[in-house]
Parts: C-alpha cells; sequence; structure tokens
C-alpha cells in the first residue's frame, strides 16, 4: 500500500500569490478614496480616476485569484484552513462587485454616483474581511506545532 502524502503548494506560486495579492487592494482602496473625493467635490476627474483604478485592479486581480484558486481547492483537504476558503469566496465576491462598479462607472460621471461609491466601499470592505479572517485564524494557530 502507498502511503497518502498531502501536496504541498509551489514555493514559487506562493512567492507570486504573497506579492500580487495586496496590488489589487490598493487599486480598490484608491477608486474607493477617488469615489468619496468625487461625491464631495463634484469634480469629473476623480470619477474617471476611480474607473480606471477599477479596471487595472480588476486586470490585477487575474493571476493571484487563479493561483489562490489551485492553492484552496486542488491541494489536499487538510492542508488549507477553512479560513482561506472563506477568504477565497469574499475575495471572488469582492471581485463580481467590482465588474458590476466598473460597468457603473462607464455611464457619465453624475449617472455613477451614489451607486458607484457603494460598490467600491462593498468592495473593499469584503476584501478587508477576507483578509483579516485570514489573519486571525494564522494568529491563533502561531504558537501551534504541526
Amino acid at each position: 500500500m502507498i502511503p497518502s502524502t498531502a501536496r504541498r503548494p509551489s514555493t514559487l506560486a506562493s512567492a507570486v500569490y504573497g506579492l500580487l495579492n495586496p496590488i489589487p487592494y490598493g487599486f480598490f482602496v484608491a477608486a474607493m478614496v477617488f469615489d468619496i473625493a468625487y461625491d464631495r467635490s463634484g469634480v469629473v476627474l476623480w470619477n474617471k480616476a476611480a474607473a480606471w483604478l477599477i479596471a487595472i485592479g480588476l486586470l490585477f486581480a487575474v493571476v493571484p485569484r487563479v493561483i489562490n484558486l489551485v492553492r484552496v481547492w486542488f491541494t489536499w483537504r487538510g492542508a488549507v484552513p477553512p479560513a482561506e476558503r472563506l477568504d477565497f469566496w469574499l475575495y471572488l465576491l469582492a471581485i463580481v462587485v467590482a465588474i458590476f462598479n466598473a460597468f457603473v462607472h462607464s455611464r457619465d460621471a453624475y449617472g455613477s454616483m451614489p451607486v458607484g461609491m457603494w460598490l467600491s466601499i462593498t468592495t473593499v470592505v469584503l476584501i478587508a474581511v477576507g483578509q483579516v479572517v485570514v489573519a486571525t485564524q494564522y494568529a491563533s494557530t502561531a504558537g501551534v506545532r504541526p
């Protein structure tokens, strides 16, 4: 009988994921800040800049999500904590909200508010909650040895 071994995630994939994962969050936070600035000032530049930031954030979100898809769903079941799975679903939902937000921002500036601002806030909150869940899971198991 051949003993079953857990497949470990690739070191290179983990490094690329760790490097690229925070980038979309930064773009989405900047878009949220620009949406709030447009809502407060009425200067169209803020809305158009937010639309570009959302689009670029979505482009940068593709590679980390594919790596996370493989890490979370195609590795051995016991190797991935439940917090990672919840983070995956929250981030995926945030990407769907960001896609809707990109369509809302494709309208004229006046027509994109306040829906665009609330979609930006929802995107940022979903990603932040996922990261907090993962961070608290790792903090609670930091002293535990396998």
